[in-house]
């Protein structure tokens, strides 16, 4: 199956997501299917995200925890919610908003 994409607007970020339920046709088989999402920040490039540094995050979960959610994006934005509540991530968005001499 080809990937699908999507557009996440999530607080001053613009993110592409793309998704593949089943990369490795595992639904043939007995197995659960490993879905897979790339993220990607669009918009400011490269942008650090609370699940990534660098702005992209490659990651494979079962096909189920996407599949609770209405969308893939739904799922990466539920996700990013839950991650934008860790001291290193209220720490970073902090640093940013303050300038640096050094």
């Amino acid at each position: 199956m080809a990937y699908t994409t999507e557009t996440l607007i999530w607080q001053s970020y613009e993110i592409e997501v793309r998704y593949d339920p089943d990369p490795f046709n595992l639904t043939s088989s007995d197995r659960e299917a490993m879905s897979h999402i790339e993220i990607r920040t669009i918009k400011p490039v490269k942008a650090a995200l609370p699940i990534t540094g660098t702005g992209y995050k490659s990651h494979f979960t079962p096909k189920g925890n996407i599949d609770e959610y209405a969308t893939p994006a739904a799922f990466v934005k539920e996700w990013l919610e839950h991650e934008a509540q860790s001291e290193d991530w209220k720490i970073a968005r902090e640093s940013d908003r303050q300038l640096s001499l050094f």
